[in-house]
């Protein structure tokens, strides 16, 4: 069944109900930057108290029913999960089922990064992917497999190295960490390149690049 929203002041073209991780300080502010006019969000956290990476990241995925009901009777059109890291330890055929569910329970769309990523590479042809992660190396590699499950071969995994006694190892990530990394990759043959992690800064790193003559 199709239902009209309502409009809100801001965001007369739509309004996104936005998941983020409890600590991260970067997503909402690229996606200040990336928002088309007149489309706004408003943030749901998703918290957990688990001590390690990989555990909170299970927990986000295990309470995304839960956290978006934060929203209430706001009158979003769609929700985004702004995290990666779910996606990649509870694999491609959870998370299917997850947007599906949500669907249904919410009666809205669920936009995963991972699966948004994925549709930008099919956007651009883009069979073999080069990763630039800094993430630990374990989650990378259940990235790596999370990818090749989606069809894409990873062609290269460029581990970016990170600050453990920050506040948060990827958030707290200077914004020109991964400009390096991408000259080094530059010509390594690949079709695209994917920065992992919505916790760190790349519109600094893509904006430099863009009119460079390297792999989009």
């Amino acid at each position: 069944m199709t239902t009209t929203r309502q409009k809100t002041a801001y965001g007369a073209k739509g309004l996104i109900g936005l998941l983020t991780p409890q600590a991260n300080s970067t997503v909402e502010p690229e996606f200040a930057i990336l928002c088309p006019a007149d489309v706004a969000f408003i943030t749901a956290r998703m918290v957990s108290n688990k001590d390690g990476m990989e555990a909170r990241l299970l927990d986000y995925a295990e309470t995304v029913e839960a956290t978006s009901a934060q929203f209430a009777n706001a009158p979003i059109n769609a929700l985004a999960m702004g995290v990666t890291g779910p996606s990649y330890l509870i694999g491609r055929a959870a998370e299917d089922d997850l947007v599906e569910h949500i669907a249904g329970a919410r009666g809205l769309p669920l936009i995963t990064t991972a699966r948004a990523v994925c549709d930008a590479l099919a956007l651009l042809e883009a069979r073999s992917i080069t990763l630039l992660s800094p993430y630990p190396e374990s989650l990378t590699a259940k990235s790596a497999e999370y990818w090749a499950s989606r069809g894409f071969a990873v062609h290269e995994i460029v581990q970016l190295q990170t600050d453990g006694d920050s506040f948060h190892p990827i958030y707290a990530m200077p914004a020109d960490a991964a400009t390096a990394a991408l000259g080094a990759v530059k010509n390594n043959g690949t079709d695209a390149i994917v920065m992992l992690g919505t916790g760190m800064p790349t519109l600094a790193p893509l904006a430099a690049c863009a009119d460079w003559d390297g792999p989009p």
